[in-house]
């Protein structure tokens, strides 16, 4: 990927944990290498075809200058997400924040905080059976539209599915939605838990019926297990109602288990 480099930007700021920086304020230095596309760029000659730095620069002071924070940490991170959610060209960025005059009573040069974000590719599995299915659904993704940490840039057709476990409940609607967002997994799977809420889901039976599904089928390429939640889906290679909207949007991507493609899988599943 190519970058665009911004090397020790300097900014006068009021963050740290004595009071007596929040009231005096110090100097801190930030270094950004953001990760994006130059071709059209470099071929163009054309500003509107990469990023104004100079703009970069200038929200990275305004977002300094009117916020307080006692850690860098929290300050870095404040900074990695401001750039990314105001420029969408940028996938991804690096950020070094140095406080050269740390006060910590001994000789030093900097103190620094090192970070990296990107956005990430997800595949959310969308499904209702009761009540307005279509409204349901499309609900659902309003509410992801307007989360400035998610992008949604794809969603499937919706088919018509027959139950799957519980079959003595209402056809279901299914479909993909492919986004890219800002959101580690697990703060991903609590986003989509509350639209699940919002739409009025109760959990009272397992694959019983519900207003609204969304599960994570891909994160990246990432596999992830925990308490909560399973990437990719581990039930995924089953569902016909996955596997057939998905081959719409990702027909050649690979599980990164097995190593098939959904369109691969599509063909070894069941009705």
């Amino acid at each position: 990927m190519d970058e665009i480099r911004i090397q020790n930007l300097e900014v006068y700021g009021h963050h740290g944990v004595l009071r007596e920086e929040n009231i005096l304020g110090q100097k801190f230095l930030v270094s950004m290498s953001l990760g994006l596309s130059l071709r059209k760029a470099g071929l163009s000659d054309d500003i509107e075809d990469s990023i104004d730095y100079a703009k970069v620069s200038h929200l990275v002071k305004e977002e300094m200058e009117k916020t307080t924070y006692k850690l860098i940490e929290a300050l870095a991170e404040h900074l990695c997400e401001s750039i990314l959610i105001s420029f969408p060209v940028v996938e991804r960025i690096s950020l070094e924040l140095k406080k050269p005059w740390a006060p910590i009573l001994l000789p030093l040069d900097t103190v620094s905080v090192s970070m990296e974000r990107s956005r990430h590719e997800v595949y959310i599995s969308v499904g209702s059976n009761i009540g307005d299915r279509n409204t349901n659904i499309n609900n659902a993704i309003k509410l992801l539209e307007e989360d400035k940490k998610i992008s949604v840039l794809k969603v499937s057709d919706l088919i018509e599915t027959k139950p799957y476990g519980v079959e003595d409940q209402p056809d279901f609607l299914n479909g993909i939605i492919y986004i890219k967002t800002l959101y580690d997994p697990e703060e991903l799977l609590d986003v989509l838990h509350a639209a699940e809420r919002d739409g009025g889901r109760e959990r009272k039976e397992h694959w019983g019926p519900r207003t609204i599904d969304l599960d994570i089928i891909y994160y990246d390429d990432i596999v992830y297990e925990s308490e909560t939640l399973i990437i990719p889906h581990i039930d995924m290679l089953n569902r016909r109602f996955v596997l057939e909207p998905l081959s719409k949007l990702a027909p050649y991507k690979k599980h990164p288990v097995t190593g098939i493609t959904t369109i691969q899988a599509l063909e070894g599943v069941g009705g």
